[in-house]
Protein backbone atom coordinates (compact mmCIF):
# COMPACT_ATOMS: atom_id res chain seq x y z
CA UNK A 1 0.00 0.00 0.00
CA UNK A 2 1.37 3.84 -0.95
CA UNK A 3 0.82 6.07 2.42
CA UNK A 4 0.44 10.00 0.68
CA UNK A 5 -0.02 12.92 2.48
CA UNK A 6 -1.38 16.65 0.89
CA UNK A 7 -1.39 19.76 2.37
CA UNK A 8 -3.56 23.06 1.01
CA UNK A 9 -5.00 26.45 2.01
CA UNK A 10 -8.61 26.71 1.36
CA UNK A 11 -12.22 27.54 3.23
CA UNK A 12 -9.70 30.49 5.24
CA UNK A 13 -7.92 27.13 6.99
CA UNK A 14 -5.28 24.74 6.23
CA UNK A 15 -6.22 21.23 5.15
CA UNK A 16 -4.39 18.18 5.73
CA UNK A 17 -5.07 14.71 3.43
CA UNK A 18 -3.65 11.44 4.38
CA UNK A 19 -4.98 8.77 2.35
CA UNK A 20 -3.58 5.23 1.95
CA UNK A 21 -4.10 3.18 -0.90
CA UNK A 22 -2.41 2.01 -4.69
CA UNK A 23 -3.39 4.88 -6.57
CA UNK A 24 -3.35 7.40 -3.66
CA UNK A 25 -1.76 10.15 -5.76
CA UNK A 26 -4.83 10.30 -7.87
CA UNK A 27 -7.26 10.17 -5.19
CA UNK A 28 -5.94 12.87 -3.38
CA UNK A 29 -6.25 14.89 -6.80
CA UNK A 30 -9.76 13.86 -6.62
CA UNK A 31 -10.15 15.23 -3.28
CA UNK A 32 -8.68 18.38 -3.56
CA UNK A 33 -11.00 19.08 -6.62
CA UNK A 34 -13.76 17.51 -4.57
CA UNK A 35 -12.89 20.32 -2.09
CA UNK A 36 -12.85 23.27 -4.07
CA UNK A 37 -16.55 22.46 -5.55
CA UNK A 38 -17.94 22.46 -1.91
CA UNK A 39 -16.08 25.56 -0.78
CA UNK A 40 -17.70 26.86 -4.34
CA UNK A 41 -20.99 25.55 -2.84
CA UNK A 42 -20.96 26.27 0.58
CA UNK A 43 -19.32 29.41 0.65
CA UNK A 44 -20.82 32.24 2.50
CA UNK A 45 -17.92 34.86 1.32
CA UNK A 46 -17.85 34.23 -2.33
CA UNK A 47 -20.41 36.59 -3.96
CA UNK A 48 -20.63 33.36 -6.71
CA UNK A 49 -21.35 30.75 -4.43
CA UNK A 50 -24.20 28.50 -4.84
CA UNK A 51 -25.29 29.84 -1.14
CA UNK A 52 -24.57 33.37 -1.66
CA UNK A 53 -27.34 32.82 -4.95
CA UNK A 54 -29.46 31.93 -2.14
CA UNK A 55 -28.45 35.36 0.10
CA UNK A 56 -28.70 37.43 -2.47
CA UNK A 57 -32.28 36.52 -3.06
CA UNK A 58 -33.30 37.18 0.47
CA UNK A 59 -36.78 38.42 0.48
CA UNK A 60 -37.37 38.23 -3.52
CA UNK A 61 -36.94 34.70 -4.63
CA UNK A 62 -36.91 30.72 -3.75
CA UNK A 63 -33.69 29.79 -5.27
CA UNK A 64 -33.01 26.12 -6.37
CA UNK A 65 -30.10 24.36 -5.54
CA UNK A 66 -28.25 21.07 -5.19
CA UNK A 67 -29.33 18.17 -3.27
CA UNK A 68 -25.93 18.27 -0.99
CA UNK A 69 -26.72 22.33 -0.43
CA UNK A 70 -30.46 21.70 0.27
CA UNK A 71 -29.12 18.47 2.93
CA UNK A 72 -26.57 21.13 4.76
CA UNK A 73 -29.46 23.84 4.95
CA UNK A 74 -31.95 21.40 6.35
CA UNK A 75 -29.39 20.01 8.76
CA UNK A 76 -28.79 23.21 10.15
CA UNK A 77 -32.26 24.79 10.46
CA UNK A 78 -33.42 21.63 12.36
CA UNK A 79 -30.69 22.10 14.87
CA UNK A 80 -30.64 25.81 15.26
CA UNK A 81 -34.20 25.61 16.05
CA UNK A 82 -33.68 23.07 18.51
CA UNK A 83 -33.20 23.63 22.46
CA UNK A 84 -30.86 24.18 23.84
CA UNK A 85 -28.56 25.27 20.87
CA UNK A 86 -26.74 28.47 20.41
CA UNK A 87 -26.41 27.33 16.57
CA UNK A 88 -27.57 29.06 14.35
CA UNK A 89 -27.60 29.07 10.33
CA UNK A 90 -28.86 32.59 9.67
CA UNK A 91 -25.76 34.03 11.90
CA UNK A 92 -24.98 35.76 8.51
CA UNK A 93 -25.87 39.33 9.05
CA UNK A 94 -24.52 39.52 12.94
CA UNK A 95 -21.03 37.80 11.60
CA UNK A 96 -21.41 40.29 8.30
CA UNK A 97 -21.16 43.02 11.32
CA UNK A 98 -18.51 41.64 13.19
CA UNK A 99 -16.05 40.66 10.71
CA UNK A 100 -14.10 38.26 13.34
CA UNK A 101 -11.55 36.46 11.62
CA UNK A 102 -11.21 38.81 8.96
CA UNK A 103 -8.73 41.69 8.40
CA UNK A 104 -11.57 44.21 8.65
CA UNK A 105 -12.84 42.84 12.03
CA UNK A 106 -14.36 45.53 14.17
CA UNK A 107 -17.20 45.61 17.29
CA UNK A 108 -19.90 47.04 15.00
CA UNK A 109 -22.19 50.51 16.75
CA UNK A 110 -24.98 48.54 19.48
CA UNK A 111 -27.28 49.89 16.56
CA UNK A 112 -26.21 48.08 13.86
CA UNK A 113 -26.10 45.00 16.20
CA UNK A 114 -29.97 45.55 16.94
CA UNK A 115 -30.89 45.46 13.56
CA UNK A 116 -29.47 42.79 12.86
CA UNK A 117 -31.35 40.30 15.33
CA UNK A 118 -34.19 40.43 14.03
CA UNK A 119 -33.11 38.61 10.72
CA UNK A 120 -31.05 36.14 12.82
CA UNK A 121 -34.44 34.14 12.13
CA UNK A 122 -34.21 30.38 11.03
CA UNK A 123 -37.96 29.81 10.88
CA UNK A 124 -37.86 32.14 8.03
CA UNK A 125 -35.45 29.86 6.02
CA UNK A 126 -38.42 27.94 3.67
CA UNK A 127 -37.43 25.10 2.53
CA UNK A 128 -38.95 23.40 -0.12
CA UNK A 129 -38.12 19.80 -0.38
CA UNK A 130 -39.91 18.85 -3.42
CA UNK A 131 -38.91 21.83 -5.36
CA UNK A 132 -35.91 21.75 -3.70
CA UNK A 133 -35.49 25.39 -3.02
CA UNK A 134 -34.70 27.86 -0.55
CA UNK A 135 -36.25 31.09 0.42
CA UNK A 136 -35.34 33.40 2.49
CA UNK A 137 -38.27 35.30 4.09
CA UNK A 138 -37.07 38.48 4.51
CA UNK A 139 -34.56 40.80 2.65
CA UNK A 140 -31.12 40.92 4.36
CA UNK A 141 -31.53 37.75 5.48
CA UNK A 142 -28.31 35.93 5.05
CA UNK A 143 -27.46 32.23 5.78
CA UNK A 144 -23.94 30.96 6.96
CA UNK A 145 -23.14 27.63 7.50
CA UNK A 146 -19.44 27.95 8.62
CA UNK A 147 -20.74 26.38 11.49
CA UNK A 148 -21.15 22.71 10.03
CA UNK A 149 -20.03 22.94 6.12
CA UNK A 150 -15.95 21.77 7.18
CA UNK A 151 -18.06 18.72 9.19
CA UNK A 152 -19.87 17.78 6.34
CA UNK A 153 -17.28 18.61 3.67
CA UNK A 154 -15.02 16.15 6.08
CA UNK A 155 -17.76 13.38 5.88
CA UNK A 156 -18.36 13.70 2.13
CA UNK A 157 -14.43 13.18 1.11
CA UNK A 158 -14.44 9.98 3.50
CA UNK A 159 -17.59 8.84 1.87
CA UNK A 160 -15.75 9.35 -1.78
CA UNK A 161 -12.65 7.50 -0.45
CA UNK A 162 -14.19 4.76 0.82
CA UNK A 163 -16.24 3.91 -2.50
CA UNK A 164 -12.50 4.11 -3.66
CA UNK A 165 -11.30 0.99 -1.14
CA UNK A 166 -8.63 3.13 0.05
CA UNK A 167 -7.11 1.12 3.58
CA UNK A 168 -7.15 4.00 5.32
CA UNK A 169 -7.60 7.81 5.91
CA UNK A 170 -7.51 11.24 7.37
CA UNK A 171 -8.66 14.51 6.58
CA UNK A 172 -7.74 17.82 9.05
CA UNK A 173 -9.61 20.73 8.08
CA UNK A 174 -8.08 23.00 10.43
CA UNK A 175 -8.54 21.00 13.41
CA UNK A 176 -11.96 19.03 12.09
CA UNK A 177 -10.58 15.91 12.33
CA UNK A 178 -11.93 12.76 10.45
CA UNK A 179 -10.44 9.48 10.82
CA UNK A 180 -11.16 5.80 8.81
CA UNK A 181 -9.22 2.95 8.73
CA UNK A 182 -6.10 1.89 10.56
CA UNK A 183 -3.29 4.20 11.36
CA UNK A 184 -0.46 2.03 9.88
CA UNK A 185 2.12 4.53 11.97
CA UNK A 186 1.23 3.44 15.24
CA UNK A 187 1.09 0.25 16.58
CA UNK A 188 -2.53 -0.24 18.12
CA UNK A 189 -3.57 1.75 14.76
CA UNK A 190 -5.45 4.07 16.48
CA UNK A 191 -5.27 7.63 15.29
CA UNK A 192 -4.17 9.95 17.97
CA UNK A 193 -5.90 13.30 17.65
CA UNK A 194 -4.47 16.35 19.92
CA UNK A 195 -6.88 18.69 22.17
CA UNK A 196 -5.25 22.03 21.62
CA UNK A 197 -4.64 23.78 25.01
CA UNK A 198 -7.03 26.68 24.93
CA UNK A 199 -4.74 29.50 26.46
CA UNK A 200 -1.34 28.42 24.40
CA UNK A 201 -0.34 28.39 20.63
CA UNK A 202 -1.67 26.01 18.15
CA UNK A 203 -0.30 22.70 18.79
CA UNK A 204 0.19 22.60 21.97
CA UNK A 205 -2.05 20.38 23.35
CA UNK A 206 -3.91 19.42 27.13
CA UNK A 207 -4.18 16.03 25.87
CA UNK A 208 -4.77 13.29 23.31
CA UNK A 209 -7.72 11.24 22.21
CA UNK A 210 -7.59 7.84 20.69
CA UNK A 211 -10.17 7.22 17.61
CA UNK A 212 -10.93 5.05 14.92
CA UNK A 213 -13.28 5.91 12.13
CA UNK A 214 -14.91 8.83 13.84
CA UNK A 215 -14.34 12.30 14.21
CA UNK A 216 -13.06 15.24 16.55
CA UNK A 217 -13.89 18.57 16.52
CA UNK A 218 -12.98 21.24 19.09
CA UNK A 219 -14.73 24.53 19.22
CA UNK A 220 -13.30 27.18 21.44
CA UNK A 221 -12.88 31.20 22.26
CA UNK A 222 -9.01 30.95 21.08
CA UNK A 223 -9.57 30.19 17.23
CA UNK A 224 -10.50 34.21 16.01
CA UNK A 225 -10.95 36.95 18.18
CA UNK A 226 -10.32 40.45 18.16
CA UNK A 227 -9.00 42.42 20.49
CA UNK A 228 -10.44 46.15 20.93
CA UNK A 229 -10.02 48.85 23.76
CA UNK A 230 -7.99 46.28 26.05
CA UNK A 231 -11.01 43.42 25.51
CA UNK A 232 -11.22 40.13 23.44
CA UNK A 233 -14.18 39.31 21.62
CA UNK A 234 -14.48 35.68 20.36
CA UNK A 235 -16.15 34.91 16.95
CA UNK A 236 -18.83 32.75 18.83
CA UNK A 237 -21.94 34.47 18.84
CA UNK A 238 -25.27 34.89 21.20
CA UNK A 239 -28.13 35.35 18.14
CA UNK A 240 -29.98 36.47 21.30
CA UNK A 241 -27.84 39.54 22.12
CA UNK A 242 -25.76 39.86 19.26
CA UNK A 243 -22.78 40.20 20.94
CA UNK A 244 -19.86 36.66 21.80
CA UNK A 245 -21.37 34.36 24.13
CA UNK A 246 -20.34 34.99 27.82
CA UNK A 247 -19.38 31.67 29.25
CA UNK A 248 -16.58 29.74 31.74
CA UNK A 249 -16.27 27.23 29.00
CA UNK A 250 -12.72 27.63 27.11
CA UNK A 251 -13.31 24.99 24.77
CA UNK A 252 -15.38 22.00 23.63
CA UNK A 253 -14.60 18.89 21.96
CA UNK A 254 -17.10 16.63 20.63
CA UNK A 255 -16.11 12.56 18.80
CA UNK A 256 -18.64 10.62 16.79
CA UNK A 257 -18.71 8.58 13.70
CA UNK A 258 -19.94 12.00 11.50
CA UNK A 259 -17.69 15.09 11.54
CA UNK A 260 -20.87 17.38 10.82
CA UNK A 261 -22.57 15.92 13.89
CA UNK A 262 -19.24 17.06 15.93
CA UNK A 263 -19.85 20.25 14.54
CA UNK A 264 -23.36 20.91 15.05
CA UNK A 265 -23.05 19.63 18.72
CA UNK A 266 -19.50 21.89 19.55
CA UNK A 267 -21.86 24.72 18.11
CA UNK A 268 -24.91 23.92 19.88
CA UNK A 269 -23.65 23.29 23.56
CA UNK A 270 -21.06 25.94 23.27
CA UNK A 271 -21.87 28.37 25.82
CA UNK A 272 -23.74 26.39 27.88
CA UNK A 273 -23.27 25.94 31.29
CA UNK A 274 -21.16 23.32 32.23
CA UNK A 275 -22.70 21.12 34.00
CA UNK A 276 -25.96 21.26 31.39
CA UNK A 277 -23.50 20.74 28.54
CA UNK A 278 -21.99 17.77 30.31
CA UNK A 279 -25.07 16.13 31.01
CA UNK A 280 -26.14 16.74 27.24
CA UNK A 281 -23.53 15.11 25.55
CA UNK A 282 -24.14 11.62 28.18
CA UNK A 283 -27.89 11.74 26.99
CA UNK A 284 -27.24 11.78 22.96
CA UNK A 285 -26.37 9.02 21.85
CA UNK A 286 -23.60 8.58 19.58
CA UNK A 287 -21.40 11.72 20.88
CA UNK A 288 -18.50 11.98 23.49
CA UNK A 289 -17.45 15.15 24.21
CA UNK A 290 -14.33 17.10 26.66
CA UNK A 291 -14.96 20.13 28.29
CA UNK A 292 -12.53 22.93 29.54
CA UNK A 293 -13.13 25.60 31.23
CA UNK A 294 -11.13 29.07 31.37
CA UNK A 295 -10.01 28.48 35.22
CA UNK A 296 -8.47 25.10 33.24
CA UNK A 297 -10.94 22.43 34.87
CA UNK A 298 -11.72 19.71 32.38
CA UNK A 299 -14.70 17.32 32.11
CA UNK A 300 -15.09 14.45 30.27
CA UNK A 301 -17.55 11.97 29.36
CA UNK A 302 -17.62 8.62 30.51
CA UNK A 303 -17.16 7.14 26.76
CA UNK A 304 -14.21 8.86 26.42
CA UNK A 305 -11.98 8.37 29.29
CA UNK A 306 -10.53 5.14 28.53
CA UNK A 307 -9.54 6.81 25.15
CA UNK A 308 -8.04 10.18 26.83
CA UNK A 309 -4.58 10.77 27.86
CA UNK A 310 -3.36 13.80 29.79
CA UNK A 311 -0.21 15.01 28.52
CA UNK A 312 -0.32 17.54 31.93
Amino acid sequence: MSLKSHSLRLMGTTIDLLVDSPIAEILIDDCVNLLHLYNKRFSANDETSELMTVNLNAGIKPTQVTPELLELISLGKEHSLAEPSHLNIAIGPLVNAWRIGFSDAHVPEHATIENTLSLIAPRQIIINPDEKTVFLAKKGMRIDLGAIAKGYIADRIIDYLKRKNVTAAMINLGGNVLTYGPNRNRSDNKWYIGIQHPELERGNNVGIIKVDNQSVVTSGIYERKLVHDGKTYHHIFDPRTGYPIETEMASITIVADLSVDCEIWTTRLFGLPIIEAMMMIERTVGIEGIIITKDHRIAISQGLRSKYQSLY
